[in-house]
């Protein structure tokens, strides 16, 4: 069960392909919109209401968009997931009910452990970002800054309580529905951390290293790559493109969304062409565009057989761009938007695969165009890049979800 944008969805559909293959029946539990995500996988599929990306073109969504700081974001963020949750209840539920065990993105935890506890079902927590407490970095959500040990960790409780105080109201409902008995936000998270409930994290250890001072079961267990297809293919025109010159860069924010799309795609293309680049610019959420022989705009298409023919990828450092971009060996110059993206982006850099990372807002060829030429010029973060591509592809982050779902399945329900 997963909610949100695509990137929140998409590797949970390479999960459930490698559980399918480990021999479980699987279903992907989140918004409709995403249906078109797990034909080919093996993997079934149970629709939520809620259309994120409608959601972002609503009023909320727009002043969501405006917001000029990562704290402004965030409580736009907290009051449009509140509203929300209680569309998403009488679908989880009903999935549930028809299911062995939950496996929870960290996005719907405190509701869908509210619905495992109420139907008797063992579950376990699938996170794309590392969301425990901890004294070795701040929260990823919100910031890319330490802020020393203490503080880390009291900042991780703090974000965590607020996570389940999103929906509060909705679980305090639920759990009458369900013959529960009444339990605030904080005594259903502490009920939890004594249970040791296990969580998965889908990120490598190369990227990400466990954290010394996280509690037993949490697991950092490597990435899980969204199911492409058997044979994915670049569109023709893509390929032609592809062949008619050097290896171009690639530009993207995913379902990240900017106030002046027209501004920073002409400062985008700017910056390619000083430097001496083509592109591919992906549309995305934030509606990027480029016109020009050098240049070519796509929608969506698989990063998994495109990452790996760019000089270099430009991209918001959501966690799963990152993840594919670091999967293709390629360097990286990131533009964090908003939430995770600055955790990500500090990573890349710290990792040795980008110069560094530039805000979206106000962003102007003349920093980025630098950037680029360092990226695409400059052999160590390419020979960094490829280095840890090879680890990555040593790493299965399927088996250790299978192994801890055969534990549950000898353990039976509680």
């Amino acid at each position: 069960m997963t909610a949100g944008s695509r990137g929140d969805v998409a590797p949970f559909t390479g999960l459930g392909h490698g559980l399918v293959r480990a021999g479980h029946e699987v279903t992907l539990v989140t918004h409709g919109c995403f249906a078109d995500l797990v034909p080919g996988s093996g993997v079934g599929f149970h629709a939520l209401p809620v259309d994120p990306r409608a959601e972002l073109e609503s009023e909320r969504g727009r002043r969501l968009r405006r917001s000029v700081t990562g704290a402004g974001k965030i409580v736009r963020l907290v009051e449009m997931a509140r509203s929300l949750a209680g569309r998403l209840t009488d679908g989880m539920v009903a999935a549930a009910r028809s299911s062995d065990v939950l496996l929870l993105s960290g996005s719907l935890a405190p509701l869908g452990h509210c619905v495992a506890e109420g139907l008797g079902l063992p579950s376990m927590g699938v996170n794309l970002q590392p969301l425990a407490p901890t004294r070795e970095f701040a929260p990823a959500v919100a910031t890319a800054r330490s802020w020393g040990p203490a503080a880390n960790r009291a900042a991780g409780y703090a974000v965590n309580l607020a996570v389940e105080r999103v929906f509060a109201e909705t679980v305090r409902n639920l759990r009458e529905r369900l013959g529960l008995p009444a339990a605030g936000p904080l005594a259903a998270r502490r009920d939890r951390e004594r249970r040791d409930w296990p969580v998965h994290h889908g990120f490598s250890p190369s990227v990400v290293p466990r954290p010394r001072d996280w509690r037993r079961g949490l697991d950092v267990s490597g990435y899980w790559w969204p199911h492409d297809g058997e044979d994915p293919r670049l569109p023709a025109s893509l390929e032609d493109f592809l062949d008619a010159g050097p290896a171009p860069v690639f530009v993207g924010l995913g379902s990240a969304t900017v106030p002046d799309p027209g501004r920073l795609s002409a400062e985008l293309v700017r910056a390619l062409r000083a430097a001496g680049l083509r592109g591919v610019i992906q549309r995305g959420w934030g509606g990027l565009r480029a016109d020009g022989d050098d240049m070519f705009t796509v929608d969506e298409v698989p990063h998994s057989v495109l990452f790996p023919r760019m000089a270099a990828v430009v991209h918001h450092a959501g966690a799963g761009t990152t993840a594919a971009g670091l999967r293709a060996g390629v360097p990286a110059v990131p533009v964090p938007v908003q939430f995770d993206e600055g955790f990500w982006a500090a990573r890349l850099v710290s990792l040795g695969v980008a110069p560094g990372a530039l805000p979206p807002r106000g962003l102007r060829a003349e920093r980025l165009a630098p950037a680029l030429v360092r990226a695409t010029t400059e052999p160590a973060y390419r020979r960094c890049a490829r280095n840890l591509a090879e680890r990555l592809r040593a790493e299965d982050g399927v088996a250790p979800v299978a192994e801890a779902l055969d534990r549950l399945e000898r353990l039976g329900r509680p």
